[in-house]
């Protein structure tokens, strides 16, 4: 019996041993795996940092454009982004109320509206009515002019079209005419005469005269001013009589009143046929002499209405309407 205890005890022993022999064994085995897996990770976490530094330096090599393009772009979008949202926040706000447009005549001068008032809106008035109504419509406080407004059927393209004529206004034009006379011999009544003179003042740019006269001997010499005076209608004209050997009545005529009148590129004529202060009567005697002057230059080639259509109106003041086919 005490053997067999004593045996026991041995093998119990032994198996302790054992056991811990595999202990330490499973815990050594433990730590190498560990330390396996711990190097493999290492390892690895190496690799994938070289591989990052790799495409780092690839990509800085790349550019450092491309990072400021891609910085750019991500602003670029952050802005519109901002922009968006002011305009929500904009369309948001209560709209402030607009304004209704005013018409024309609304937004003229009190005594513009004043003297359109005095015209009826669609009626033709007769010629006698019409410079009656034009002495007494005048917006401005200066001696105003009195204008006519003729739109003929013609096509100023066409030579025999293109009207230009002059007549001289029986009651005259209400203006100072200062006049010029472009020859070797004096001319009585005109302000400016000879051709010395004269081209003193040309040479030097200066006009000071409303009406040019000259003889056909020296109008080759006005040649090289055409710059100067066509712009500003003086030029001298046969058409006009303002070419002409007659220089006495050709200065008398420009004095009392004699204007010129041509149809525009749109085929109207405009002149001015006197001031408010002559009073309806007198003006009434330079538009039919006007009016008598148009139908007589009525060209061969023009067909039916001649004459479309026929305003007066006074120096920044309403148009009135004339009945074009009294």
């Amino acid at each position: 019996m005490p053997k067999s205890k004593k045996d026991d005890a041995a093998n119990a022993a032994a198996l302790e041993l054992e056991a811990q022999a595999a202990a330490s064994s499973a815990t050594q085995d433990e730590t190498e795996e560990t330390a396996k897996k711990e190097t493999a990770s290492a390892a690895d976490t190496s690799e994938q940092d070289s591989k990052a530094e790799v495409k780092t330096a690839k990509a800085g090599k790349r550019s450092a454009k491309g990072i400021e393009e891609a910085e750019a772009k991500a602003e670029k979008i952050e802005h519109q982004k901002h922009r968006s949202e002011e305009a929500a926040e904009e369309a948001e706000k209560p709209k402030q109320p607009v304004k209704p447009t005013r018409s024309r005549l609304e937004r003229r001068s009190k005594a513009y509206r004043t003297a359109a008032e005095q015209i009826e809106k669609g009626k033709l008035y007769s010629l006698a009515e019409a410079m009656e109504l034009a002495a007494k419509t005048s917006t401005v406080k200066f001696d105003a002019s009195v204008e006519l407004h003729v739109n003929l059927a013609v096509d100023p393209r066409q030579a025999d079209q293109n009207i230009r004529t002059n007549l001289i206004l029986p009651q005259g034009t209400g203006k100072t005419v200062r006049v010029a006379v472009f020859a070797d011999e004096k001319a009585e009544g005109a302000d400016i005469s000879g051709v010395e003179a004269l081209t003193k003042q040309l040479e030097k740019g200066q006009v000071a005269f409303d009406t040019l006269i000259a003889t056909p001997a020296t109008m080759p010499k006005l040649g090289k001013y055409a710059r100067l005076l066509g712009p500003r209608g003086l030029m001298p004209n046969p058409k006009s009589g303002t070419v002409t050997t007659d220089l006495q009545k050709a200065v008398a005529e420009a004095k009392a009143g004699r204007v010129e009148y041509r149809v525009d590129s749109t085929g109207i004529v405009h002149l001015a046929i006197g001031k408010v202060s002559f009073g309806g009567t007198k003006l009434l005697e330079n538009a039919e002499a006007v009016m008598a002057s148009i139908k007589n230059a009525k060209p061969q080639s023009v067909k039916g209405v001649f004459i479309k259509a026929i305003h007066a109106t006074t120096t920044m003041g309403p148009a009135i309407t004339i009945n074009p086919n009294e």
